[in-house]
């Protein structure tokens, strides 16, 4: 019987899951009209819309494993099914973690302003180094899958050999070997974490720079220009935010089974997740100038206050 627990983790799920195909759904469908009738697309577009898309298929994933979790809780926990969800989950998650590094990469290289030889470099080439980071993305996305297929093969030894009761040396070195590659797996997203990370405090520090050095020399503190730019500030530093939001949920699932009560870590964590991926695209659609014209077009209110503050530069524009 789903206790009061499990209810308010459905309701949050199911709410949450209808706002993010809401946003998504929103971000695909703007780009994939501009893409039809332009027959190209800029390489932050492609990245915000492929990252629409694997998130999109997150939300579903995480629907189903949330259901598991309410109504058989035993079925989500073991079996094929188990199996099935955590290659789907692995893959999307990875792919969209990379995305969004790509992305934060793109805006750090090309808005902020640094002095140093090796940013200078990489920024005369932002282009080449996203599009080679863009196809890392995609192999190493495809790793992550060979690695938890891995992963399985050992955990159903252990689980034979745990079974028998006979535990033998093979089996405290196949223990050994599944401990280990799990905290590979966990250090596999430590990497696009920390660039993702690293991006967007440089391109707060420059932002903030820059927005202080206006200020001293024009005469107005709310100088059009200034303003654009403490927007952008507080549109990364959303970023930011909820990019350490889905850095704490990924540590809660990939620990829940060594929490006291694994069923409740899980349930928090997958909350956590969805509202990162929920609060993730309102921010993208808001940060970016063409799809916040498009977005408050549909509003009842039309675009009045849209006009005021519409113009500027935008980390996503």
């Amino acid at each position: 019987m789903m206790g009061a627990v499990e209810g308010v983790f459905l309701v949050l799920m199911i709410t949450l899951f209808i706002l993010g195909n809401l946003g998504n759904g929103f971000i695909g469908l703007v780009n994939g009209r501009r893409l039809f009738r332009s027959k190209r697309i800029s390489l932050s577009d492609f990245i915000i819309t492929s990252l629409a898309l694997s998130k999109i298929v997150l939300l579903w994933i995480f629907l189903i494993d949330g259901v598991l979790i309410t109504f058989s809780y035993k079925t989500h926990d073991s079996g094929t099914v188990r199996q099935i969800i955590d290659i789907f989950w692995t893959f999307t998650n990875h792919l969209s973690t990379w995305l969004i590094t790509c992305l934060g990469v793109l805006y750090c290289l090309k808005i902020a302003r640094f002095s140093h030889p090796t940013f200078l470099w990489l920024k005369w080439r932002v282009s080449r180094v996203v599009v080679w980071m863009l196809l890392g993305t995609l192999l190493l996305s495809c790793c992550s899958i060979m690695s938890v297929i891995n992963e399985f093969k050992i955990n159903s030894v252990l689980c034979g050999i745990d079974s028998t009761g006979n535990v033998t040396e093979h089996f405290r070195e196949k223990r050994s070997e599944y401990h280990l590659i799990h905290f590979l797996w966990i250090l596999w997203h430590v990497l696009p974490l920390t660039v993702s990370l690293t991006a967007y405090v440089l391109l707060i520090l420059s932002l903030r720079r820059h927005t202080w050095q206006m200020q001293q020399n024009c005469t107005s503190s709310r100088d059009p220009s200034t303003e654009a730019h403490e927007r952008a500030t507080r549109i990364i530093l959303s970023f930011l935010l909820l990019f350490l939001l889905y850095t704490l949920s990924f540590i809660i699932l990939s620990s829940s089974c060594l929490l006291p009560d694994t069923k409740v870590a899980q349930m928090i964590g997958e909350i956590f997740t969805m509202f990162y991926l929920v609060g993730h695209s309102f921010v993208l659609i808001l940060g970016n100038n063409k799809l916040k014209q498009t977005f408050m077009a549909i509003l009842p209110c039309k675009s009045g206050h849209l006009k005021r503050g519409s113009k500027g530069p935008s980390p996503h524009s």
